[in-house]
């Protein structure tokens, strides 16, 4: 009997790490699934906001279909002028509330869980990774650049960041309220539609361009030219969970390092705490020392060495929950207090939308 539970004790010990291993690589199947649910949400809302645009275009005939407030996600200047009008006024924006809710939810994701929104819900990531994928396909491989080009180059979504916080925050509040109040600021959701619906052929090669670098080196729009990006991993440098590496348990093969899209050496640091990471767990999933590697809050010193951190892990699961429920949370708070839909009578639209290619930046 004592000879018979030893061997099952022995026989099922690599089982049980196996179906543990199996678990943790679901981690990018839940997070695509993350993705792509977000995805088709947007596609549906572009759907609904396209429908909305062309009854007005149409001079009020045919289906009318609801304006759909979450298209507001797709502007994010408009969302950071609204916080900054929000923290200092302590009054909610009228013109495009939904892009100041969602600009929020999004910088909680990164201040809770590093960069996440980049690589679990953001549709030009979720773009841009199936484009790097395909390039891994069709070229064989896919490029990094060398430190020297590489450094500099990340800089530039800085710049771009810095240029829209110092516009943004050199305006007062008096001065936000106005310019959403214009028919520019009434109409940016349109304008932007209508950038993609009539594009131009210097938009096109530029868009072009971008896809073919970015199917050669990865992430290359995130990396380098998405200020939206700088600003979240300047957020997430904040946060306190972090992807953390158990050196005992390490065995130095380096797959996690070179799985990381961001090519960060996760097989050197104990901790990452870089603007970059975007806690999309790659390198975890490709790690074949169990408990090795973890996206977990700081360790509590009183606790055994071997389980430091392990127990303070997040699971896939508990990202995307932890995910949902902010993105969520902040959309029903908005519906609740009545400051999600922006609030502009259709005989305005019916003017400002039939002739949103006229309307101009106050600015010019």
């Amino acid at each position: 009997m004592a000879t018979q539970t030893v061997e099952g004790l022995v026989s099922h010990a690599p089982k049980k790490k196996l179906v543990r291993r199996l678990l943790q690589d679901r981690s990018q199947q839940i997070r695509r699934f993350a993705q792509w649910s977000f995805v088709v949400l947007n596609a549906w809302l572009g759907v609904q906001f396209y429908l909305w645009v062309r009854y007005f275009e149409r001079g009020g005939q045919g289906l009318y279909v609801p304006r759909p407030a979450g298209v507001e996600g797709w502007l994010p200047i408009a969302g950071l002028m609204n916080a900054k009008y929000f923290l200092t006024t302590g009054g909610v924006p009228a013109i495009h509330p939904a892009a100041m809710f969602l600009f929020m939810a999004f910088v909680l994701m990164s201040l809770l869980l590093k960069k996440s929104f980049c690589a679990w819900l953001c549709p030009v990531g979720t773009l841009s990774e199936r484009l790097w994928r395909a390039g891994q396909k069709f070229f064989g491989r896919t490029f990094r650049l060398p430190q020297w080009a590489d450094i500099p180059l990340r800089g530039l979504k800085y710049l771009l960041l810095g240029f829209f916080v110092f516009a943004i925050g050199a305006m007062s509040a008096a001065a936000l309220e106005d310019f959403m109040y214009t028919p520019y600021g009434v109409v940016a959701d349109v304008k932007m539609l209508n950038f993609f619906r009539e594009m131009g052929t210097t938009a096109l090669i530029v868009i072009a361009l971008l896809a073919l670098l970015s199917m050669l080196v990865q992430n290359f729009w995130c990396r380098y030219l998405c200020p939206y990006g700088a600003l979240m991993g300047l957020v997430s440098l904040l946060s306190p969970m972090k992807i953390r590496r158990d050196a005992q348990a390490c065995i130095d093969c380096a797959k996690c390092a070179r799985a990381c899209p961001a090519g960060l050496r996760v097989d050197r640091l104990v901790q990452i705490r870089s603007a970059e990471c975007t806690a999309c767990l790659e390198c975890i999933a490709v790690c074949p020392a169990e408990g090795a590697l973890q996206f977990a809050l700081p360790p509590r010193n009183n606790a055994a060495p071997a389980l430091r951190w392990r127990r303070r892990a997040a699971s896939p699961a508990a990202v995307a929950g932890i995910l949902a429920f902010i993105f969520f949370g902040f959309v029903l708070m908005a519906r609740a207090t009545h400051h999600w839909h922006t609030n502009i009578s259709r005989q305005v639209y019916m003017h400002l939308v039939q002739h949103a290619d006229e309307v101009t930046h106050p600015g010019m």
